[in-house]
């Protein structure tokens, strides 16, 4: 008879992926808040703002696995590990994200590594920068007038080379949707220029905004064929998001566009 007691007989604590926000911690879900105060353990990324973890418990144990393009990230194998090892120990862990866990933030990857670990995971949405950081100087990523849809897409590949992981960017130039690109800024000189080949007309509006939401957010406007040197002078750096498309007229005010007259169409 085996006496050894079985480890996943224990009492195994639960997994929160919790998405921050954009940057601005008023942003936060009141979901998200209340998630955040019964986490025994939180494993935060480097987007996530200081003042989100104000929410946090007073002892709660913070941990800091940011991972950003082109520094020295923390592995992400090591903060599955990490994950599963407190949850075992019967810990509550919330693993705090920028923006939304499932839109860019390897939230579904996370999720696989704990069902595959037989822990219980539960995802807490936050609202993606990809749309509340356009939203912050006007733009609106769908429009009925200007754009019959939004496509979000990453402009980092892989690091470990697998193929199909690099957008077809001269599909996405004829796509006619609006395009968010997430993470594009070290490669947006040749995003822009790919699009361009894709047959994108070089007069398309286009902004990047860095930090967006943050009381130290900045913003570029630009055409798809300007904007990789607009960026470069202003100085603009990561994070940030770039928006390509009609709706950038609207940045900063609706009456930068000659949109029909409201006053007009009720009266008819």
């Amino acid at each position: 008879m085996n006496t050894h007691p079985d480890p996943l007989s224990r009492a195994t604590g639960k997994v929160y992926l919790i998405g921050a926000g954009p940057g601005d911690p008023e942003l936060l879900t009141l979901k998200a808040v209340r998630v955040l105060g019964l986490c025994d353990v939180l494993l935060v990324d480097d987007l996530v703002d200081p003042a989100v973890l104000a929410h946090a418990r007073a002892d709660a144990r913070i941990l800091r696995v940011g991972k950003r393009g082109g520094c020295r990230s923390t592995p992400q194998a090591f903060i599955e590990r990490l994950m599963r090892r407190c949850a075992r120990a019967g810990l509550t862990v919330g693993r705090v994200k920028g923006g939304d866990p499932f839109v860019f933030g390897r939230g579904g990857e996370e999720k696989q590594a704990m069902a595959r670990a037989g822990i219980a995971c539960e995802v807490v949405s936050g609202l993606s920068s990809g749309i509340a950081v356009p939203a912050s100087i006007g733009v609106p990523v769908t429009h009925r007038d200007l754009a019959c849809g939004v496509t979000f897409v990453t402009g980092h590949a892989r690091a470990d080379g697998q193929p199909g992981r690099e957008p077809d960017w001269a599909a996405l130039a004829r796509c006619g949707t609006t395009l968010v690109i997430y993470m594009g800024m070290r490669t947006l000189d040749s995003i822009t220029r790919a699009l361009i080949d894709g047959g994108l007309p070089t007069g398309t509006p286009a902004c990047a905004i860095q930090n967006g939401t943050r009381g130290d957010q900045r913003s570029v406007l630009a055409t798809v064929a300007t904007l990789a040197i607009e960026v470069s002078a202003a100085g603009l750096g990561s994070p940030a998001i770039v928006v390509i498309g009609e709706v950038v007229r609207l940045a900063g005010a609706a009456s930068q566009l000659d949109l029909p007259d409201e006053s007009t169409q009720m009266a008819g």
